[in-house]
């Protein structure tokens, strides 16, 4: 008996790839949805600041009510929003604050101002805080794209 060893063909795998043609079509449909969508977030800059504001104030706003939850009360307006990055001094006294703070650094609005805060607040129909930007004018009241974000809109 002889045992002859036989050669096996090996068997060659196709390499699997896009072609150039698919890549055109994606990048064509790229660019068309570009052409689309860009233009209609380019033509409304302050819309989306707005957007922006109002999406720090909510966030701002939980963060102050963290802080209220560990201190039982908001920081005064004398306090001020620093008391949310770091332990304030003065009254009322912060006897629970997070040795992490609430938020790791203040937020400035959109337009480049400081969100103002004051405690109490005359604006907020709870009698909670007023937080609010200032708006594109940097001037409190207005109307459009000036007008004042806070935490009293719904």
């Amino acid at each position: 008996m002889t045992l002859s060893c036989k050669t096996v063909p090996t068997i060659r795998r196709a390499q699997r790839g896009f072609t150039l043609i698919e890549i055109m079509v994606v990048v064509v449909i790229i660019g068309i949805l570009g052409a689309i969508v860009v233009p209609q977030f380019m033509s409304r800059p302050d819309q989306a600041k707005a957007t922006a504001a109002r999406t720090d104030v909510q966030a701002i706003a939980t963060a102050l009510e963290m802080y209220r939850l560990d201190n039982a009360h908001y920081p005064s307006t004398q306090q001020g929003l620093q008391a949310l990055s770091k332990r304030p001094s003065g009254l009322p006294a912060a006897r629970n604050w997070n040795p992490q703070g609430y938020l790791k650094s203040l937020p400035i609005d959109p337009w480049g101002t400081p969100y103002q805060y004051r405690y109490p607040g005359v604006q907020a129909a709870d009698g909670g805080f007023d937080l609010y930007s200032l708006g594109a004018d940097g001037v409190s009241g207005g109307d459009g794209h000036a007008a004042d974000i806070g935490n009293w809109e719904h």
